[in-house]
């Protein structure tokens, strides 16, 4: 299997970008990889702090191992939002492609700091392991709000983007463009959509020449996303959509079974419902509408 460096630069080339998606528990890592082997399409499997706790750091390397040895497709382990170098290590030794060192909670020069001393510890752990900084604010927490987030404060901009992957060291970035994490109650019942600021994508990628996450793509536009992917993201992030599908499959599965206690027979529609989910992500990313995004892009730019 190829590097996800290497991935990375064809996918950026290609004019696509790879799904990432969190996992905290089988169904969700058996909907994923059902839904990219189903496709042959390489995919990210994501687990932050808190996934990474419930099902065990390795224990979640050991099941990713596994199913991309019986699958044959690429998949990549990613240690999703982890806030200290110690917890970043531990994914590290237990052998994680890339992890997301995020400090931009604090102030940007402690983050620089921190990101930079962590960059040289986990490369002399796992030398191919890729580091990812965040700055900006979007948010925490891939959960359903009340009201709508107000994202147009702490977005990115292009010269700290340049500023911070020059003095860090980081081999992507995740800046803030109007995305957030989780979805507010009206996107859920699909009275709203996520809109990001495609010109400051743009902006970032030509400042800093690197590969570029949007997290917090949970209840995005459509058209939102080609347009970000034309513009330069190269990795997105779905982890409330996939809880959503979990939560109310399971709802449904056990309303159907109400005498039913046996897992295995139970969990079937779930993993199907979150594949569904999986699938048209994994479609939108890997080039349904895209071609015509990039033109319109192109043409813009003239």
């Amino acid at each position: 299997m190829q590097g996800l460096r290497d991935l990375l630069q064809q996918t950026q080339q290609r004019g696509v970008a790879i799904g990432h998606f969190n996992i905290s528990d089988l169904v969700l890592l058996k909907a994923v990889v059902a839904a990219a082997r189903e496709l042959d399409v390489p995919v990210i499997v994501g687990a932050s702090q808190g996934e990474r706790d419930f099902m065990g750091v390795h224990e979640i390397a050991a099941l990713v191992k596994s199913l991309r040895e019986e699958s044959g497709v690429s998949i990549f382990l990613n240690a999703d939002h982890t806030h200290s170098l110690a917890k970043a290590e531990e994914a590290a030794k237990a052998g994680f492609d890339a992890v997301v060192f995020d400090l931009s909670a604090l102030p940007i020069e402690e983050n620089v700091r921190q990101t930079k001393e962590a960059v040289v510890a986990l490369k002399a752990i796992h030398p191919s392991i890729l580091i990812e900084g965040e700055i900006g604010d979007i948010g925490t927490g891939s959960e359903i709000h009340e009201t709508t987030i107000d994202v147009s404060k702490g977005l990115t901009t292009p010269e700290e983007a340049k500023q911070f992957v020059a003095a860090t060291g980081i081999d992507i970035l995740a800046p803030a463009v109007g995305n957030m994490h989780g979805m507010s109650a009206s996107m859920v019942r699909g009275e709203a959509r996520k809109h990001l600021d495609i010109e400051r994508i743009a902006e970032i990628k030509k400042a800093t020449r690197v590969p570029l996450t949007l997290h917090g793509g949970s209840g995005t536009e459509g058209d939102d996303f080609r347009k970000a992917i034309a513009a330069g993201i190269n990795i997105v992030h779905i982890n409330t959509e996939l809880r959503v599908a979990w939560r109310e499959s399971l709802e449904a599965s056990l309303g159907k079974q109400p005498g039913e206690v046996v897992p295995y027979k139970i969990l079937p529609p779930v993993i199907e419902a979150v594949k569904e989910v999986v699938l048209s992500r994994l479609r939108l990313f890997n080039g349904e509408g895209l071609a015509a995004q990039r033109v319109e892009l192109e043409s813009a730019a003239e």
